[in-house]
């Protein structure tokens, strides 16, 4: 194996490390905040969500972004992700029939090095319908 390929794996399996941790992290940040935790990396055909969290009348499908500074997490939630996020939230809703009366949210929570969690509420919209 060449050093640039071996050089890659590791900078995939750090990213990976680091936003596994960045996950831990946002679950520990809204449990302290009184959220009750739903699911954590919800897959469906299409798409997946990090966190699914109820507080309040409220149902958040949170998007986890860990990246070196917080205006760099913001900016990752692209339209794509988004149209993945919302696919997946109606998957859910569709076995969650109960949820339906809930305020239903797309928030993230930004992660970087050295700096709390930033939860951001409706950061975006949510397409479900």
């Amino acid at each position: 194996m060449s050093r640039r390929a071996g050089d890659t794996r590791e900078k995939r399996q750090g990213a990976r490390g680091f936003g596994i941790h960045a996950e831990w992290a946002a679950l520990a940040w809204l449990l302290l905040r009184g959220w009750r935790v739903l699911a954590r990396n919800y897959l469906a055909t299409g798409g997946e969500i990090d966190l699914i969290a109820a507080k309040r009348g409220v149902i958040a499908f949170v998007e986890v972004k860990a990246r070196p500074d917080i205006d760099q997490a913001r900016v990752a939630i692209t339209p794509e992700k988004r149209r993945r996020i919302s696919k997946a939230a109606a998957h859910w809703l569709t076995r969650n029939r109960w949820a339906v009366g809930y305020v239903l949210r797309g928030d993230a929570i930004f992660i970087a090095p050295r700096k709390l969690p930033a939860h951001v509420e409706n950061v975006f919209e949510l397409d479900l319908f």
